[in-house]
Order: structure tokens, then sequence, then C-alpha cells
């Protein structure tokens, strides 16, 4: 099984994807980030996040998408650009009919 994970950000959007089976060692594929300038208005910034993570589905082809749960920050405009990204991720993976799970950091 192949999982893209997401750890979603408006500055900076993490991304990787780990390949494996169940009682097998997993195994990196990639790792990288979409960055988008703090410059441009968020609607921008969310549609680079969105094409930067259409091309890592495209490439790299995952069964099940696994985003980052967004938990409560002390910074409303960080959380609130935390949450856009998240929802564009989900959006991305749900339209390629693909799962996606949400997971909080001590989860993972």
């Amino acid at each position: 099984m192949r999982v893209l994970g997401i750890d979603p950000g408006l500055t900076r959007c993490g991304l990787g994807v780990v390949e494996g089976q169940v009682g097998r060692p997993l195994r990196m594929v990639g790792v990288g980030v979409v960055r988008t300038p703090a410059d441009q208005p968020t609607a921008v910034r969310l549609c680079e996040i969105e094409r930067g993570i259409e091309t890592w589905l495209d490439e790299h082809r995952p069964d099940a998408v696994a985003v980052e749960r967004v938990f409560s920050q002390h910074n409303v405009r960080t959380v609130m650009g935390t949450a856009q990204a998240s929802g564009v991720a989900m959006v991305a993976a749900a339209r390629r009919g693909l799962p996606v799970a949400l997971h909080t950091p001590s989860e993972v």
C-alpha cells in the first residue's frame, strides 16, 4: 500500500509518500514541501497548494491519503490557514476517490 501523508500549512505544506505491507518495514518513496509566499492572496496560495498536491497524486499514485488533523493554536490566523490547506488536501483526494484519514501528530 502506498500512502501520501500531508502536513497542511498555508506557507509550507509538507508532503511525504511511504509504501509498505503489513508486517514489513515502510519504505520512504518521496518527501517535499509546497511553499507559498505570504504576500499573495489566500485564494491564490490555496490554488498553489492544490496544484502541488495534484502533482504528487499524479506522480506517486497513492492508495490512500493521510492528513494531519488541525489542532487548536493560539494564533487564529495560523489555524485558519492550516485548516484551509487541510480542506484543499481532502478535496483533492476525494475527487480521485481516495480514502482520507485524519491523524493527530501524536498518532503518527
